[in-house]
Formats: C-alpha cells, structure tokens, sequence
C-alpha cells in the first residue's frame, strides 16, 4: 500500500485586492528538510509581509507543522495544512508568501486566500501516488521479443528499457504486491524460456497507472 505526496516542486501567485500571494510547495523527507524549505522562501522574499507555511512528514502523516507567521489567529497556516490534508498528501511542505496591497481581508478572506495559494500550488506540483516496487529485468531470445511486447501492452506494463545483445533484455517497474504475478506471466508467455532478474525494492511515483523513478 503506498501513500500520497507531489511529483513535481510548484508555484502558482494569483492577486486578492491588491494583495499578491504566492504559493510554493515542495516534496521533502524529513522535518528538517521542511524548515530548511521555509527558511529559503523567507530569505527569498524577506521583504514580504507573512510567509504563512504548512508541512506534513511521514507515511502516516504523523508529524503535522503550521504556522500564521504573523496573521490572525486560524487564518493561514490551518486553511494550508487542511488543503494539504484534503488532498491528502504527506512529505510534502507549503509555503504561501503574501504581499499586503493595503486592503484587509478580513479572517473569512485570509483563510479563503491561503487555502487557494496552497491548492494552486499544490495543482500545479501534481499528486501522485509513493508505492513501493521493483525494476525487474527479462532477458529472452529474439524471436520471444513480439511475444512479451504483447504481454505488456495488454498489462499496461510499461517497457523502460530494451537492450539488444546476444539476447534481448527488457525493464519494467513493477509494484512490489503484485510481482510474484508479473513473473509468472513472464514465464507463462515464454514457455520457461526466460531469465528475470529482480532489482532492490525502493519506492517509485504512480501515476496513471505507470511506476516512475522517484
């Protein structure tokens, strides 16, 4: 079973009455590499009025940080992280820097505001699926290539990779609950005519049904 964060590092900026806010969001590890994030957007726009943040660590979503920076009370750093909860993601840090234009918001206002930096930031990062999984390796002869090409467009197995030597040799990320399954239909296809090669487990980003290098 795996869990959710962002594929991609984002920004998005949008104007709310003369007020500029902009969004960043980025794919972190541990608390640390959350703070050094925040620590970097404040230097970047250190002449800014808030740098309201967020930030969610863990498969469990266990280690849960907010933060008004400066706003009233409820009115940045939760509408973030329930943005980030809503959609939820973990390992995953949000910072929303806003230029003060002169009008007030008022508590409704602010909150609506930092929700849709954080959710505009967050869009434009991608969600994607963390699942765990294995690169395996199928080295067949040549005239069982055609046969196992099939075998994966019918599966939605990906190839990655294909190299052409004295045998054939072809790469697919599998998730890790169903690769026992993935190599029987190997050997099914290829009559025992194949030799798989598993890799380490490691975590991989789904999406849309394919296993990308995370």
């Amino acid at each position: 079973m795996g869990y959710f964060t962002i594929k991609n590092n984002a920004m998005a900026e949008f104007d709310e009455k003369k007020s500029i806010f902009i969004g960043h969001v980025k794919r972190v590890e541990t608390e640390n590499d959350a703070k050094a994030f925040i620590d970097e957007i404040r230097g970047q726009y250190k002449d800014a009025r808030h740098n309201v943040y967020a930030y969610i660590i863990g498969e469990n979503m266990g280690i849960q940080r907010y933060s008004d920076d400066g706003e009233p009370k409820g009115t940045g750093g939760i509408p973030v992280l329930e943005v980030m909860k809503k959609n939820e993601i973990t390992d995953s840090v949000v910072v929303v820097t806003r230029y003060f234009g002169g009008i007030l918001l008022g508590a409704g206002g602010l909150a609506r505001a930092y929700s849709k930096g954080a959710a505009m930031a967050i869009k434009e990062a991608m969600i994607v699926e963390k699942v765990r999984g294995i690169a395996l390796e199928a080295i067949i002869d040549y005239d069982l290539l055609g046969k196992v090409q099939y075998l994966c467009g019918q599966n939605q197995w990906h190839i990655e990779d294909t190299a052409y030597t004295e045998a054939v040799s072809l790469k697919i990320y599998s998730e890790s609950s169903i690769i026992d399954e993935v190599e029987r239909a190997f050997v099914e296809a290829t009559s025992g005519k194949v030799t798989l090669l598993r890799d380490d487990e490691k975590y991989y980003f789904k999406l849309d049904g394919r296993l990308y290098e995370a």
